[in-house]
């Protein structure tokens, strides 16, 4: 959840929303067909009737940074979603089997506070030392690294902070998981990146199954086909030039009759053995009406008229079709068809590139992807039936592509990463790196990386009242070695990954705002540079009540610094940043008289509101009925003012845009376009349209880095790429592009028929209507 809001009137947690995800728990543990999402269902009803009885009894207080009752912040709970604590620590629960086997291995009690004070003996501390030295270990949650640390901290000659660190965590052992998790290989190097590992590839592809439709259609091409060529043989044999079926009696042609008898129990073997295509089966096709008309004459039975004329239909249309077998046509066909059914299946194709993985380590990504998708080898052929050469497709490649391990912009060019959501769950591999690189002891790093990444799979707590989530520098055994940290020079490595993951995000996603999970990120570098950057997250509208923190209005002093003095985006988006700076100085100084610093920028979010309802007269009036729209219209302003943290990678981090800055106005606005393009005939398209306002909102500050005579340059080609798409499209962003016109000529945004686009309304959308078609009435 975010770092900076509050809750809605009132502000408390509402248990009506437990209940309703309990509610949904419940019908999929009772309901769904897959017996792994019912246990799913199972698991996670479990987890909401615990928020719920937990909010009731009151050892819950669900919008507190400490939501369980005895245990402190640094303590990571166990979250479902929304935010919501359910009581248990993710590092508490019953005794892991690495657990057990360390409390039978050491000779005490199988439990966690025999086995914490096993670990402090000296028996216990040379295992520690072992693990430190070989890498060889796991930290799944943060607290899984804590006695490690205190085995460091004994062998670096720091008793007495060990000893400190042992005093805050004796109060929880007997409750939390404080022991190292064992592993068969060393821990991943902190600069490795990677979206899934040689595990999850592995898992992936062993879940493949072979392909119903696909099984379907080879026994189709492989078995009914031929079949089917040799009934219509059979029946032309007494078929005319004219097409005429004359089915000699058995007298006549004991021959034809025999094999008749023999066709029908050659039939029936292959219909047992062959199941999965029951295209035979239907009596009105073609193969269904042969082998009818076949077991009518087999049976002694003579044949209709009505029989007669559909079985001449179906001898003459299946000739026409494909022509007779065995001419050159119907012979071509087959070999293809042939060859078609050869191929293996992508089931059978997964299992040989499965094998390859088996040889990998399975907790790291894969360094080079070509052995893993290459064509099968001889060797494979005779192993797995598989035909040699036979080539790995798409879809069998992409698992293993996405454990690539390569770095972070590699990834980036070749579609790994697609977004810039994917993107951030990769940076906290990055920035642990970062982090870690200021520990200069080999041991020390390694955990402090592992540590960090444990870290930052640490679900957002919904958080009330302007409360920040925890910081890695909370946990008691990172401040414990904190004083190990050797600075020099971390600074200028934090700011150059800064600059490095920042204008990647920027030049790969444009049109697409940064994501709070790498927000987060980027503010910890931000912090470990010393660059005054200041970062603010995309705030929910459901939870948020008007008041931000300091950090929005320095955020947008930032933004003053570079758009200020008659910018395009300050002239379109009608903002005075003189006024801005000026109220930046006035509130700094308020929060230089005060004691302990300001925890909100009133001034700030005054003007928010003040913009929000000039630009939506019915802001906070409720003449909408919805309050969540209101705040909406105040949270957009809010980015309008500090560009959502644009202006502040630009200004204070120093990003590149690669190419150039028009170059990347251009490709926000095919996010634009793409976007608008799916406003059309949506019945719920208030989103979508947030979306596109938001892409169009990065297009106006990429477009105002430009020289002016470029602006113009870029808005022409604006104009023309706009008349290439679709009506609708044309017509909804042209007030857009008319009031950006405007702007560039001097005058407001929207004047005459131009618009200013905005994501959030609180009255119907001008953006929403189905614009009227040029030149042809509106379909019905």
């Amino acid at each position: 959840m975010n770092d900076d809001a509050e809750q809605q009137h009132p502000a408390r947690a509402n248990p009506g929303y437990a209940a309703g995800q309990l509610a949904a728990a419940f019908r999929t543990a009772a309901a769904h067909p897959d017996p792994e999402t019912r246990r799913r269902g199972e698991e996670r009803g479990r987890r909401w009737r615990a928020v719920l009885n937990g909010m009731a009894n009151g050892l819950l207080t669900i919008g507190s940074r400490t939501p369980v009752a005895g245990l402190p912040a640094w303590v990571t709970p166990e979250v479902v979603r929304g935010g919501f604590a359910t009581g248990e620590p993710s590092a508490g629960g019953p005794l892991l089997d690495f657990e057990i086997a360390a409390a039978r291995r050491a000779g005490v009690p199988v439990e966690r506070h025999a086995l914490f004070g096993h670990f402090l003996s000296e028996e216990g501390l040379a295992h520690l030392y072992g693990l430190l030295d070989s890498g060889r270990y796991e930290v799944t949650v943060p607290e899984e690294a804590a006695l490690l640390t205190v085995a460091w901290l004994v062998r670096a000659g720091e008793p007495d902070a060990a000893l400190d660190l042992v005093e805050e965590l004796a109060p929880f052992a007997g409750r939390l998981r404080f022991s190292p998790r064992p592993a068969d290989r060393p821990a991943p190097r902190p600069d490795a990146v990677h979206r899934s590992t040689v595990a999850d590839a592995s898992a992936a592809l062993a879940r493949r199954r072979p392909s119903t439709a696909v099984e379907t259609q080879r026994e189709a091409l492989a078995v009914w086909q031929p079949f089917g060529d040799e009934l219509l043989l059979h029946w032309l044999e007494v078929t005319d030039e004219e097409g005429h079926v004359r089915v000699p009696g058995p007298a006549d042609d004991r021959s034809w009759h025999a094999r008749s008898a023999e066709l029908l129990r050659r039939y029936r073997d292959l219909a047992r053995r062959h199941t999965r295509c029951t295209k035979h089966l239907k009596p009105k096709e073609n193969l269904g009406i042969l082998r009818g008309a076949l077991e009518e004459t087999v049976a002694g039975r003579e044949l209709g008229p009505r029989r007669l004329g559909l079985l001449r239909h179906a001898v003459a249309s299946m000739a026409r079709r494909r022509g007779r077998p065995g001419s050159p046509e119907h012979t071509a066909l087959r070999r293809e068809q042939a060859a078609q059914c050869a191929l293996p299946s992508h089931h059978a194709l997964a299992r040989v590139v499965l094998g390859r993985l088996s040889a990998l380590p399975q907790d790291g990504g894969v360094t080079e992807t070509a052995p893993a998708v290459a064509p099968v080898s001889a060797e494979e052929a005779a192993k797995t039936g598989v035909p040699a050469g036979a080539e790995i497709p798409p879809a069998v490649r992409r698992p293993v592509e996405a454990a690539l391990s390569a770095p972070v912009g590699t990834l980036v060019e070749r579609g790994v990463v697609p977004s810039a959501e994917v993107l951030a769950e990769l940076v906290p591999q990055l920035v642990a790196a970062t982090t870690a690189a200021a520990h200069p002891e080999p041991a020390l790093r390694t955990l402090a990386a592992a540590n960090y990444r444990a870290f930052r799979n640490r679900r957002s707590l919904l958080l009330l009242n302007l409360q920040r989530q925890v910081r890695v520098e909370e946990l008691p055994w990172v401040r414990a070695v904190a004083v190990h940290r050797v600075d020099a020079g971390a600074d200028e490595v934090a700011a150059t990954a800064l600059r490095e993951l920042g204008g990647l995000a920027v030049r790969a996603f444009p049109g697409t705002i940064l994501p709070n999970p790498l927000i987060r990120e980027l503010s910890v570098l931000a912090r470990q540079a010393e660059l005054g950057a200041p970062f603010v997250e995309e705030l929910a509208a459901d939870i948020f009540m008007g008041t931000f923190t300091p950090k929005f209005l320095a955020a947008a002093r930032v933004a003053a610094e570079l758009l200020g003095g008659g910018s395009l985006y300050e002239r379109y988006y009608a903002i005075d940043y003189r006024a801005v700076r000026n109220l930046a100085v006035i509130e700094a100084g308020d929060a230089a008289l005060r004691s302990h610093g300001a925890r909100t920028s009133p001034g700030f979010a005054a003007l928010c509101r003040q913009r929000a309802a000039q630009f939506e007269p019915g802001t906070g009036t409720g003449a909408s009925g919805s309050w969540v729209a209101g705040n909406g219209t105040v949270i957009e302003q809010a980015q309008i003012l500090t560009t959502h943290n644009l202006a502040t990678l630009v200004h204070r981090v120093g990003i590149e845009p690669g190419a150039d800055w028009a170059e990347l106005a251009l490709r926000c606005f095919e996010t634009v376009c793409l976007l608008t393009g799916r406003v059309h005939h949506n019945p719920r398209p208030l989103g979508t349209i947030k979306d596109v306002a938001y892409a169009w909102r990065q297009m106006v500050f990429h477009l105002s880095l430009c020289e002016p005579q470029e602006q113009r340059r870029v808005l022409d080609r604006l104009t023309e790429e706009t008349a290439r798409r679709p009506w609708h499209v044309s017509g909804r962003l042209a007030p857009a592009l008319t009031g950006l016109h405007r702007v560039m000529a001097g005058a407001p945004a929207d004047t005459g028929t131009g618009r200013r686009l905005l994501g959030w309304s609180t009255g119907g959308h001008w953006f929403r209507p189905d614009p009227e078609p040029i030149g042809r009435k509106m379909p019905n």
